[in-house]
């Protein structure tokens, strides 16, 4: 039986296994999921100012109908202008930095050790 040290000093051989398809690193996906979080965010925000002018539309003059709606409207255009602000901050900060946080440039994970 061998001891602890012997089985660690054994060579271990493997075979590459053809997946067909190739496995993206973390930082390709978490680039793809900040930029799809940040396209949903502004998809939702154009639905939500629709939704409100359709609701002013369709409100028939009515005061409270017409206020409800003007909230919605307001509420998008408020969270669109934060996005794109948070947007322009992110770029900002890339270019000036030159680091890669997602907007402009992939993420970038910092490492001791660089791949010939």
């Amino acid at each position: 039986m061998l001891n602890f040290f012997a089985v660690m000093a054994q060579d271990v051989s493997y075979a590459p296994v053809n997946l067909g398809f190739v496995i993206p690193k973390m930082n390709d996906v978490l680039t793809f999921l900040l930029r799809f979080f940040f396209i949903i965010g502004g998809l939702a925000a154009i639905l939500f100012l629709l939704l409100g002018a359709l609701a002013w539309i369709t409100s028939g003059g009515n005061k409270e109908s017409v206020d409800k709606a003007r909230e919605k409207i307001q509420s998008a255009l408020i969270g669109l202008i934060l996005m794109f602000a948070v947007l322009a901050i992110i770029a900002v900060i890339e270019n000036i930095l030159s680091i890669g946080l997602g907007i402009t440039r992939p993420i970038v994970f910092p490492g001791l050790i660089t791949p010939n």
